[in-house]
């Protein structure tokens, strides 16, 4: 027995609020967790070109479970990606486009897209997330694989535009929060969750052996799946409801911290 997957969510749970992270620890750590045969998955629903930005020497060697489960990653291999049908995409953005306080990134496989009629302030925070990134004058008529939508709006219309999305999209899109004032539109079943599943099916792993940690409404499903679900004390009451366990904050290194206890086999890891 014993954890043979440990996986991360970025954004206020693995990153600290600079998005930035320590990098020297961690490093130690993970040369412990590949003598003890432990995988490190990155659990995110930021883009995978941006994922891969924070861990430049071993990107090749973890995997990544990007856009919110949309498209994974392992070893450098291309796993699993989910596909919009050119119908299901144009339903959604027509309704989105309806939207005036909403911003829009329509998440590809080769990049992301917004608009150019979008103001400055909202294409730099874009950037951020997502490192390719494309400008255009229109949503339509784009040559890519669409698995996903990101939005952007004010936190104020954030659970009113989520529930008015879950009537509408129903068996298209499902909307999760990703943060504050942002909702993403993933695929029903294409969740964080199920990208574990493939990565776990194919290493022969089962969710007793499994350690995740999430802040948001995107990391329910696989907080709820593996035996070790870690909630951040910076989350959401509703997310630490759904979790078995409790971290510290993600200012404090607190994922780190319960890797180390991974490592050393101390509780609740001593089973």
């Amino acid at each position: 027995m014993g954890i043979k997957l440990i996986a991360v969510d970025m954004d206020g749970t693995f990153l600290d609020d600079s998005k930035g992270y320590n990098r020297a620890r961690f490093a130690g750590q993970y040369q412990q967790m590949k003598e003890q045969g432990i995988r490190f998955v990155v659990a995110s629903g930021n883009q995978y070109y941006q994922l891969i930005s924070f861990f430049p020497e071993i990107a090749d060697e973890i995997s990544f479970v990007a856009d919110n489960g949309g498209w994974v990653v392992s070893e450098g291999e291309d796993m699993f990606n989910g596909e919009l049908t050119r119908q299901q995409y144009n339903t959604v953005i027509d309704h989105l486009l309806t939207l005036p306080h909403v911003d829009i990134i329509a998440c590809g496989k080769r990049n992301g897209y917004t608009l150019k009629s979008y103001d400055d302030e909202f294409k730099q925070l874009a950037a951020m997330y997502y490192h390719r990134l494309e400008h255009v004058d229109s949503f339509y008529n784009l040559d890519d694989v669409f698995f996903k939508f990101a939005l952007n709006l004010p936190d104020e219309l954030l659970d009113e535009t989520m529930d008015s999305l879950s009537a509408l999209f129903e068996g298209i899109v499902v909307p999760v929060s990703s943060g504050h004032g942002s909702i993403d539109l993933i695929i029903p079943g294409i969740h964080k969750a199920n990208g574990l599943r493939i990565l776990q099916e194919k290493w022969g792993i089962k969710d007793s052996e499994v350690v995740t940690f999430g802040d948001g409404g995107n990391d329910i499903e696989m907080l709820r799946q593996a035996r070790f679900g870690f909630a951040m004390a910076n989350a959401p009451e509703k997310i630490k409801q759904v979790a078995a366990y409790q971290a510290g904050h993600n200012n404090a290194q607190a994922v780190l911290d319960v890797i180390d206890k991974v490592l050393k086999r101390e509780a609740p890891f001593n089973y």
